[in-house]
């Protein structure tokens, strides 16, 4: 017996493909449990005459739905369901230390029926809308970290807002109903004001925001009012090449490859971390606990970031939060 569990809603409308809303309520009703793997579903020919639409759409909806592994066909059983498995596309900018924190977290707290293709766009606009495959209805959930780019917003408000989480930075993107964010400006600030008195020990605080860093301008902000607030002589160095680390400073960096270049230079100039220079990084990381006897960091708390990501797969409620942003003081300030 063919299993007609599919309930297709506004299928006469033109927001998108007819094809594409078949594919769609064949996905939900296997998302619902609805139909399963092994249950027989209506052949083209059903199909188009119990919904009243052309073979040629239900064809092309059945070919991208076997493409997808959702589906097959046998001469003598028919079309039926191969996979139960619910696709969800994790799409962030780039993998680092403290990102695989976050995903080891993310994958150890969702459901074992799903499936996660992770993606990784580089701030690249053309792979980010490649990568989204929004046209083919390919997943059952998108979790993306986007970027502050027209592009992006106009490919993202193509996705149903209820599948659709954004995570890590708003980016001014304001296209989805659930986000999981951290807060690069108030919270940094706030950070910067319970770590005042170990900042005063230097002469002068120099944030250090490379050429390169995607990381949001608005901590710059953030800090050079903290500065004037407190009379703190400041600088920002936004030129890689430029950075000489000098004694009596304290320095913050936002990336890695800065930290790197501070220890570094700090090693080669006999400069003692903690005492005759001051270090704070953005972002913990298991090594940076034991690094110089540990890096003092402002950061979010990347496991429970994957926890708090990995509710959105498994729960109806659409998550509205933004993470904790901690100080860690550790010998390096």
């Amino acid at each position: 017996m063919v299993n007609q569990k599919i309930t297709i809603r506004n299928l006469s409308d033109n927001d998108s493909p007819k094809y594409i809303k078949i594919v769609n309520a064949i996905k939900s009703s296997i998302e619902s449990n609805q139909l399963k793997e092994g249950d027989r579903i209506p052949s083209i020919n059903e199909f188009s005459k119990s919904y009243r639409v052309s073979r040629d759409t239900v064809y092309k909806a059945y070919t991208l739905l076997k493409k997808q592994a959702l589906i097959n066909s046998t001469p003598n059983k028919g079309y039926y369901i191969t996979e139960s498995r619910k696709k969800v596309l994790m799409l962030i900018s780039t993998f680092k230390a403290y990102k695989e924190v976050f995903y080891h977290s993310f994958m150890s707290c969702i459901p074992d029926n799903i499936a996660v293709d992770l993606q990784f766009h580089h701030y690249n606009v053309k792979n980010f809308k490649s990568m989204l495959d929004v046209e083919n209805a390919k997943y059952y959930k998108y979790i993306v970290m986007g970027f502050d780019h027209p592009g992006v917003r106009k490919s993202l408000a193509k996705i149903d807002k209820k599948k659709l989480l954004l995570i890590d930075w708003k980016a001014n993107l304001q296209v989805s109903e659930g986000y999981v964010f951290q807060d690069f400006g108030k919270a940094f600030y706030e950070c910067l004001e319970e770590a005042i008195g170990l900042l005063k020990k230097y002469k002068k605080v120099v944030f250090v925001y490379p050429e390169y860093t995607y990381h949001p301008y608005e901590s710059v902000e953030y800090f050079i009012a903290f500065c004037k607030s407190n009379k703190i002589d400041y600088s920002v160095c936004v030129d890689s090449e430029m950075l000489t680390v000098e004694k009596g400073m304290a320095y913050i960096s936002v990336n890695d490859r800065i930290l790197y270049e501070l220890l570094s230079q700090s090693t080669n100039a006999n400069l003692e971390i903690g005492k005759d220079v001051g270090i704070l990084s953005y972002n913990d990381t298991p090594l940076k606990k034991f690094t110089y006897k540990g890096i003092s960091v402002i950061s979010i708390d990347f496991k429970e970031f994957g926890a708090k990501v990995a509710e959105f797969i498994s729960s109806d409620e659409i998550p509205k939060t933004y993470l904790e942003t901690k100080l860690i003081v550790r010998d390096s300030l």
